[in-house]
């Protein structure tokens, strides 16, 4: 028998890695709740997205979670009646829940979980309301932070100085920057869960009290409560399912920076990095993408991504994103944010599991019929890319969704 050369094949002794799906998604009550717990609207939100899957309580063995105390996924399984036996609390921000997913759908893929809810919720507005908490985020002066706190940078600022470059570097105006607002609100216009759908104009968001130049109110993303949960589950339980499974195709993470001065360029977001591993993963280009949910906590966010996800050309994002233009729209040549994002439908903290909720909702078609469903090519659409970022484009986290 020959002895085996470096270029010979080697059988694959690994387990077959499972395909993962996204098989229930779900709201609990957003807004304006007064009268709820964040406890209780992660309840609500889990006992909706199981019901939205149609399969028994007792197959989830996975539970992830963040922003609840310094043992998020112990107290909220706790209090879901849940024992699981493989859990996540990673935490960076806004991309946290993409993060999540993509570590729920690699356990899931290797067989080490079978079905993992990821679970979130959040009195923000109503605890700021109540004078539970200030309107601040403590970010701390310990450990690196201490050679930037004494400026005072808040965490608006840091964003606000950001867009301030890319207008420096492109020319990028006060008034594309504002497109994106318009367009997000044109989007909640249709959404029955939106806390603000009247229309806006450029004007209006122009016209508003300035927060951090060159952000005015309306720049920067609404505060309200509510909560969200989906459940991902192995290829094997998708006929059990009430709805049609969106497949997790690809997935891709980046950590940037964490101080102003270690990031190389502001006009560069770390999607530029998570959008590459995403699209090589899934085998797609953003040519393919049907539609967009990104992150919105400030009207920059989505302008910088968009360039870095490859939908347009560097520094094009101002006239990519120009409410004349109407690309953004729900109807649009690229769907952005079709509930109407963190800028109009809700923002309760940590937002980047509601993009997922909309995305699958959008391409299980959950919506036909009404005004708020996307279509492309006379049909439902086959591809949503979803990405979140955290702290202060500190970190990204890009997901590829695909339907049937």
């Amino acid at each position: 028998m020959p002895e085996p050369s470096l270029h010979s094949p080697v059988p694959d002794s690994s387990p077959r890695r499972r395909r993962v799906a996204v098989v229930g998604a779900a709201l609990a009550d957003c807004g304006r709740v007064d009268r709820a717990t964040p406890f209780q609207l992660h309840a609500q939100a889990a006992r909706r997205a199981l019901a939205d899957s149609g399969l028994p309580r007792g197959l989830v063995d996975g539970v992830a979670s963040a922003g609840l105390g310094i043992l998020a996924p112990v107290e909220v399984s706790e209090y879901l009646g849940l024992r699981p036996t493989w859990t996540d609390s990673t935490s960076v921000g806004g991309s946290t829940w993409e993060v999540m997913a993509a570590h729920a759908a690699d356990a899931i893929a290797a067989g080490h979980a079978e079905a993992i809810l990821l679970v979130y919720g959040s009195t923000a507005r109503a605890d700021l309301k109540a004078g539970r908490r200030t309107a601040g985020i403590a970010l701390g002066a310990r450990g690196p932070q201490q050679f930037e706190a004494p400026y005072g940078h808040t965490l608006i600022s840091k964003y606000a100085m950001a867009a301030r470059r890319h207008m420096h570097e492109y020319g990028t105006t006060l008034e594309q920057l504002a497109g994106v607002a318009v367009q997000a609100r044109a989007n909640a216009a249709d959404n029955p869960d939106a806390m603000y759908r009247t229309p806006l104009t450029v004007d209006q968001v122009l016209a508003g009290p300035e927060i951090a130049s060159p952000f005015t109110k309306l720049h920067c993303c609404i505060r309200s409560d509510g909560g969200c949960a989906v459940l991902l589950a192995a290829e094997d339980y998708v006929p059990d399912t009430l709805h049609d499974p969106v497949w997790i195709l690809g997935t891709g993470e980046h950590l940037s920076h964490n101080l102003m001065s270690e990031w190389e360029d502001f006009t560069v977001s770390p999607a530029a990095v998570s959008g590459r591993l995403a699209y090589q993963r899934a085998g797609v280009t953003a040519d393919d993408i049907d539609l967009a949910e990104i992150y919105d906590a400030f009207t920059y966010m989505p302008l910088v991504a968009l360039e870095d996800l490859g939908f347009c050309a560097k520094g094009e994002g101002g006239p990519f994103v120009d409410a004349k233009a109407g690309r953004l729209l729900r109807d649009g040549e690229l769907p952005v944010n079709t509930d109407g994002g963190g800028l109009s439908a809700c923002h309760p903290g940590m937002r980047g599991l509601f993009l997922i909720v909309e995305a699958v909702r959008q391409l299980r078609g959950d919506y036909t019929g009404t005004g708020r469903q996307v279509l492309k090519r006379g049909g439902l659409p086959e591809l949503a890319l979803v990405s979140g970022t955290g702290g202060w484009f500190c970190s990204s986290a890009t997901m590829v969704l695909g339907r049937g």
